[in-house]
């Protein structure tokens, strides 16, 4: 089992209002850290129940995790001050599957906050096409890190105030049209996550989702955290935080 490790933040900021983004110092989670894993984070003294929290990025003994304020447990997070230890559990879960041998045309998508595990995924992957959706233009954001580590990258929002005017999927489906692509990895919101499956088989691609659960312990002893899947018997339901949060697409039924 993890143990809980008391990490300093050395670095916060609030790239747009309501999400924060915070460094910590912390080598062993560095060491291991893989991207689509995540932190299980106690948030404050007043919310007993840890909250889970992807890695974003890592660097050196540096670990790096961004996320929004949804309810009492993130906004107590978000009132911690730099040089204040947080406690951490992590790094948990199983993160993507990177074969650069085998996949020379990776496309990644992601939707609002679940861009923020794809950036890590993004530096390991060879020449990504990535497509970022947001509601709005007031919303986006790690645009240019995402052009720093891809061969193209494309912003599509909701409300057409910014890039492409629509919905991040319909931009990804026009791009295979023209672009060869054999795998696709996809972090955000259920309806995404559906549609990314859904384009996936109908094109015959090998697709990874990370899902998005509420959870309670962590480390698969609380079941809260189940989805179903398309195996038998006792694997018919499973732990998205022990066996995932990363999914094979055809296996998780959404």
């Amino acid at each position: 089992m993890k143990q809980t490790q008391l990490c300093t933040l050395v670095k916060k900021s609030e790239p747009i209002k309501g999400v924060f983004d915070f460094t910590v110092e912390a080598p062993a989670i560095a060491a291991e850290a893989e991207a689509g894993q995540f932190l299980h984070i106690l948030c404050g003294r007043g919310v007993f129940l840890r909250r889970p929290i992807s890695i974003c990025d890592v660097q050196d003994k540096l670990v790096r995790f961004v996320f929004e304020v949804k309810g009492e447990g993130t906004r107590e997070l978000s009132e911690f001050s730099v040089g204040d230890k947080i406690d951490i559990i992590g790094p948990l879960g199983h993160g993507f599957y990177v074969d650069n041998e085998k996949y020379k045309h990776p496309a990644v998508i992601g939707g609002g906050i679940g861009i923020f595990p794809l950036l890590k995924l993004s530096q390991k992957l060879y020449e990504p096409l990535v497509v970022l959706g947001f509601r709005s233009a007031d919303r986006v954001m790690m645009e240019e890190e995402f052009r720093a580590v891809s061969a193209k990258t494309l912003v599509a929002t909701d409300d057409g105030s910014y890039g492409y005017d629509g919905y991040a999927i319909e931009l990804l489906g026009k791009e295979l049209m023209e672009s060869e692509c054999d795998v696709i990895y996809c972090c955000g919101p259920t309806p995404l996550l559906k549609a990314v499956q859904s384009l996936a088989a109908e094109k015959n691609i090998d697709c990874q989702l990370s899902l998005e659960q509420r959870m309670g312990c962590g480390i698969g002893a609380c079941l809260v955290c189940t989805c179903k899947t398309t195996h038998e018997g006792m694997d018919e339901n499973m732990r998205v935080c022990k066996n995932g949060p990363v999914f094979d697409a055809r296996e998780v039924i959404l």
